[in-house]
């Protein structure tokens, strides 16, 4: 039996591992392509046939929304790492906010593919405010307490000002010299 259970446990771990790369492939395909490139692109990119892709994901939505739920959960897990890892507070606010920039240029494609379906869209958007904002709050609230910047900086607004920034990055725009001089206007002097 212990064979079994560990012979589940490695396929399920492996069944993780081919998903982050589907996941990966397909948000770097969409960044470079648009949320219609073709599944052969994706496929190419993660190294699979397109089988494989159906096999996870039966329908292009169901993917758009995984890559979505994907990116998002990157991003969460990356605040806490970068407070661990970073020089200091204010470094792994940037740090996070240069992988947030990632995620928004993303998120525009996906989230104009889903606006047809107002409820899962807004059940995504919930979801992204529920585990990001907290995050972004962690961040800035331990930057503040170490004196690197300005205490009552609401992370819901930073978001939204770094969000706004980002519109039409998907044109050729690049947010990052602006998002760059908001997060340098943080700090205290």
């Amino acid at each position: 039996m212990a064979d079994d259970e560990t012979a589940g446990r490695s396929k399920r771990a492996d069944a993780r591992r081919n998903e982050k790369t589907l996941l990966d492939a397909a948000a770097a395909v969409f960044v470079a392509s648009g949320v219609d490139a073709p599944v052969r692109d994706i496929a190419a990119k993660a190294g699979v046939g397109m089988g494989t892709i159906y096999r996870h994901f039966p329908t292009r939505s169901d993917l758009v929304i995984a890559v979505y739920r994907h990116q998002v959960e990157a991003c969460a897990e990356a605040g806490p790492a970068l407070l661990e890892s970073s020089a200091s507070p204010y470094a792994a606010l940037g740090q996070w906010i240069d992988r947030f920039v990632d995620f928004l240029v993303t998120k525009h494609g996906l989230a104009a593919a889903l606006r047809s379906d107002k409820a899962g869209f807004d059940t995504l958007h919930a979801y992204f405010l529920d585990r990001l904002v907290p995050v972004c709050g962690r961040l800035l609230d331990a930057a503040a307490a170490a004196g690197e910047i300005r205490s009552g900086v609401q992370a819901l607004e930073l978001m939204r000002g770094v969000g706004n920034l980002c519109i039409g990055a998907d044109s050729g725009y690049d947010p990052r010299p602006l998002v760059e001089l908001l997060i340098a206007g943080l700090r205290v002097r």
